[in-house]
């Protein structure tokens, strides 16, 4: 019998990692460009003017770098030159079998700038997780950050459902990812939006990168393994270095709570914020004929 119910658990975990293989065949057909870094291949978009001022977009733990496609434009637009890509584990980027922490998305970020032989000081924008992401590589790297976008930044103790405590037990957490995984994801990414119209076609371009093999395990080894509750010492460093700071919320966002707002201008202060109504945890998105101007301005100051 034990060993019958070892043999199930090994099944189950086994949906953590089941899929379509994500080889050179698969990405043949894909957009964007693809580099080799340490940890695997990163999928990545480099768009605007080649003398334009860089920013560089990161998105949050589970939605790929299809969620800055309404700000792009508008930031090339107005001639920067912009960079987003796939951070591991997510989109079209490898999922390579190693902890997801802090220290892999930074050193992803830092090799993946000084691949594409960008030297110069860069603009940094990052939404929920990537929030996080580019303020902890503000505080280790402050020379490489020119301005520094936040969009409802993770890093603030938030309430943990029960479930996602389960996930985060050894073994039990494989079983409920294989099994319930998809569709908790799912769920979490619909509550981003407060305009449900929206959701479905987000939905349907958020579905693409979960038939890839590796994608439930990266998230759970995010859940496992970075610190989403508690970054504050990164928001402390970054603001006695006195670097420009946007904050950009949605008064509605239920995925990483509005006050939070104030624990970052705590933090740094001198903070541009802008909370924006009747939009939830992806204000950019949800409403980019509002949020897109605000950006632009904002790395605009630092373009001359």
């Amino acid at each position: 019998m034990r060993r019958l119910l070892l043999l199930a658990v090994a099944v189950l975990c086994v949906g953590c990692s089941s899929g379509i293989p994500l080889d050179s065949a698969a990405r043949s057909t894909m957009p964007g460009s693809f580099v080799q870094l340490s940890q695997g291949v990163v999928h990545y978009t480099l768009d605007g003017p080649e003398d334009g001022q860089t920013v560089v977009l990161v998105h949050g733990f589970s939605t790929p770098l299809f969620i800055w496609e309404r700000t792009i434009p508008s930031l090339t637009q107005a001639g920067f030159r912009v960079l987003a890509f796939d951070l591991y584990g997510r989109g079209y980027s490898d999922r390579p079998d190693v902890a997801y922490n802090e220290d892999l998305f930074d050193n992803q970020l830092l090799e993946l700038l000084d691949t594409l032989d960008i030297k110069e000081p860069v603009n940094l924008m990052g939404l929920s997780m990537g929030g996080a992401i580019v303020t902890i590589f503000t505080a280790r790297h402050p020379e490489k950050v020119r301005r520094l976008g936040l969009i409802a930044p993770a890093g603030f103790p938030v309430k943990i459902p029960f479930a996602a405590k389960l996930v985060r037990v050894p073994l039990l957490g494989n079983v409920l990812m294989s099994a319930l995984g998809d569709g908790i994801i799912i769920k979490s990414a619909g509550k981003s939006f407060y305009d449900q119209s929206q959701v479905e076609p987000f939905i349907a371009k958020f579905e693409k990168q979960m038939q890839y093999e590796g994608y439930k395990r990266a998230i759970l080894s995010t859940l496992r393994n970075f610190n989403l509750n508690d970054q504050a010492a990164a928001y402390e460093k970054v603001g006695q270095l006195g670097k420009p700071t946007l904050l950009i919320w949605g008064r509605e966002d239920v995925t990483v709570p509005f006050e939070h707002s104030q624990k970052v201008i705590a933090f740094i202060p001198g903070t541009e914020f802008h909370p924006i109504d009747k939009a939830a945890h992806i204000p950019h998105y949800e409403k980019h004929e509002v949020v897109s101007p605000l950006i632009v301005n904002f790395f605009k100051n630092s373009a001359s």
